[in-house]
């Protein structure tokens, strides 16, 4: 007869209550997730996120509280989630998982790691590391009402990158309001600002800057110092953006230097956000009114809405703008408001002037009307229901891996209406490794497309390896026989390099690099292909991951010694003594979101699932893009979004 500890059998209870688990994130999903583990047995936890409390977090995110906002995620869940269970054994690091301190030895300490995440860098980071360990790793999403969870294990299973990924679609909060780096996050920030200036006011949608923002201090103290500081038991005691403009009679002007040089300014003070990243340029209405008249014009010719305007062009449409605006509001008598809709003129010319100008001040190229438009979609909210339910699948995969069934493990989709079989829940048989992954494959290799002669070293190592390829500090060396070094993770060593086209080291169409990130146990190779002119605006393109793709090696070059990822013979500490850390925070991006203007996008490749327990065992179902209710798999395309909202761009 089978024993049992509650429901569970007794091996697989006692399992739970000595093994280690680690859970990365203690957001919607997580908050939901630490409840779980907890109420089902699991006794020795460490959970870790970089982000503090929000005001906008209380409707979801059960464990916080007002008196928690401006705190830590995780210090304040793990005080909450031990009310559950006193006898559980908690750990909480306020930190980004991205940190050299949690490295290869860090995560071989678990026998479990269950990912809650917001954001694509950090999900890559953690597929590496337990890739490098060889733990088991469930990986979690949702979007609104969808959701997705999925095992993943090295060398049985397809990791986190073996298929190309969608454009991102939902943007940590502190990168909207502290530190852009795609147009996306600009024109998101725009649709904020039309909603706090003439439509419905959202906390979730505040546009000043975030003075919470985890990444400007490391100090939990300092950061909840400063959250708190216009607080009082979460409740905010600072003038709207609206009831300011409203005082100052919508006047442009006034409102153009709050918004872009005030802000901006203030921004400047939060010096350790620019310690890596290019400062912004505060703008003046009257030192570009002085000098405006020769930016007012279009950079481009052809259809209006196709023309770039100037610096000056912009502010003028954004006086304008605002002026009809003011004015369509004040018709509407008081109390009223305005709703955004990218097909009204003056509000459509609003988001492009304010985009604009904001991509100007953070040094991005700008974008014509027609782009903004596009990029500007729909809202998908946040639905705390929708986090309950991946929690629980994500503690039923726990279970079986535990209890020695990994074998049964399943990717899991929940649809936001049945299938043709009446399910919500759809489970697909996992499918193996991709033999030519960048990432797990033994030999990981990839061809990139790019101009040698333009494209200068920092580029390369921000973003190529950086942005595109995920390392968080690359040392990279040129296979030209003599193993130059061209990019150090050692601060100092090679920044006199950042400045130089690579074409200046002597690589060209079919040179070799070999990129190591030592934290991550990663090693890619990468084979250049030259090309003089690539689309528009696009710096690099990443041609195929397959040996066979790339171009012939120089003949000088020595044989590549073959390199394994993860193998415990080649893991060595990090010699990188400052490594960019990864805001893990999101704020519920309730408005659109980006696509994100990095060349890390790509379409999904289909694979074929059978679904397990829907009918024939050889019945097989696609994974493909998702319309509103289309079919189980759809949501494979969405797992690489965040446990809070998502933008649907048209």
């Amino acid at each position: 007869m089978v024993q049992l500890v509650g429901s569970l059998r007794k091996e697989l209870a006692d399992s739970l209550s000595t093994s280690k688990v680690l859970v990365v994130g203690a957001g919607g999903i997580g908050c939901e997730l630490l409840k779980n583990i907890v109420l089902t047995g699991f006794r020795n936890i460490e959970v870790i996120d970089l982000d503090t409390i929000d005001v906008s977090n209380l409707n979801r995110q059960f464990l916080f509280q007002k008196k928690h906002v401006g705190k830590s995620k995780a210090q304040v869940a793990k005080e909450s989630a031990l009310q559950f269970c006193p006898s559980a054994n908690i750990t909480a690091y306020h930190d980004s998982i991205m940190n050299p301190d949690y490295n290869v030895e860090f995560f071989k300490n678990f026998n479990l790691v269950m990912n809650a995440l917001d954001n694509r860098a950090a999900r890559n980071h953690v597929n590496r590391m337990c890739l490098a360990a060889d733990i088991p790793l469930i990986e979690s999403g949702t979007a609104g009402y969808l959701g997705q969870v999925t095992v993943i294990k090295k060398g049985m299973t397809e990791c986190y990158e073996c298929q190309p990924k969608p454009t991102q679609k939902t943007f940590p909060g502190c990168t909207i309001r502290n530190t852009p780096s795609e147009p996306i996050h600009c024109i998101v920030w725009a649709k904020y600002l039309f909603n706090q200036l003439f439509g419905e006011e959202d906390a979730d949608q505040d546009v000043s800057p975030d003075t919470a923002d985890p990444e400007a201090s490391w100090n939990p103290e300092e950061t909840a110092a400063r959250a708190t500081a216009a607080e009082k038991d979460g409740d905010v005691n600072r003038v709207s953006t609206k009831q300011w403009a409203r005082s100052n009679k919508y006047n442009a002007v006034k409102l153009f230097n709050k918004l872009f040089k005030d802000d901006i300014m203030y921004l400047l003070t939060m010096d350790k956000l620019w310690k890596k990243r290019k400062a912004p340029t505060p703008l003046d209405w009257q030192q570009l009114e002085k000098t405006g008249s020769p930016q007012e014009e279009s950079s481009s010719s052809g259809l209006k809405d196709q023309q770039v305007l100037g610096v000056w062009g912009y502010c003028k449409l954004f006086q304008e703008s605002v002026d009809t605006l003011h004015s369509l509001l004040d018709d509407k008598g008081d109390g009223a408001e305005l709703v955004w809709d990218k097909d009204d003129p003056p509000a459509m010319d609003f988001v492009t002037a304010a985009a604009n100008l904001r991509m100007y001040i953070f040094s991005m190229n700008m974008k014509s009307r027609f782009d903004v438009k596009s990029m500007a979609g729909n809202i998908i909210p946040a639905i705390a229901t929708t986090n309950a339910v991946i929690a629980g699948l994500i503690v039923l995969e726990g279970l079986k891996i535990l209890g020695g069934e990994l074998e049964s493990c399943r990717t899991i989709f929940l649809n936001k209406c049945p299938n043709l079989r009446k399910k919500l829940l759809v489970p697909c048989i996992l499918d193996p490794p991709v033999v030519n992954c960048y990432v797990c494959a033994s030999k990981p290799e990839v061809t990139v497309k790019f101009n040698v002669h333009k494209t200068t070293v920092l580029s390369l190592q921000d973003k190529i390896l950086k942005e595109r390829f995920g390392m968080v500090a690359p040392d990279v060396q040129i296979e030209d026989g003599k193993g130059t070094i061209l990019i150090s993770s050692e601060e100092g060593e090679t920044e006199a390099n950042n400045s130089k086209f690579l074409s200046d080291f002597g690589i060209r169409n079919g040179s070799r690099l070999q990129a190591d990130d030592f934290l991550q146990d990663y090693t890619l190779l990468i084979n250049v292909l030259h090309a003089e002119k690539l689309e528009r605006d696009v710096e690099f393109e990443v041609v195929g991951e397959a040996p066979d793709k790339a171009p012939p090696p120089q003949n000088n070059q020595e044989e590549v010694k073959s390199i394994t990822n993860g193998n415990k013979d080649s893991a060595q500490p990090s010699t990188s003594s400052k490594v960019p850390a990864d805001d893990d925070d999101i704020m519920i991006v309730d408005s659109d979101n980006e696509a994100e203007a990095s060349s890390s996008s790509g379409a999904v490749t289909s694979s074929a699932k059978r679904k397990h327990g829907d009918g024939d065992p050889g019945e097989t179902s696609t994974k493909r893009p998702r319309t509103d209710q289309s079919s189980a798999a759809a949501a494979h395309d969405n797992n690489d979004d965040d446990d809070d909202d998502i933008i649907a761009l048209d």
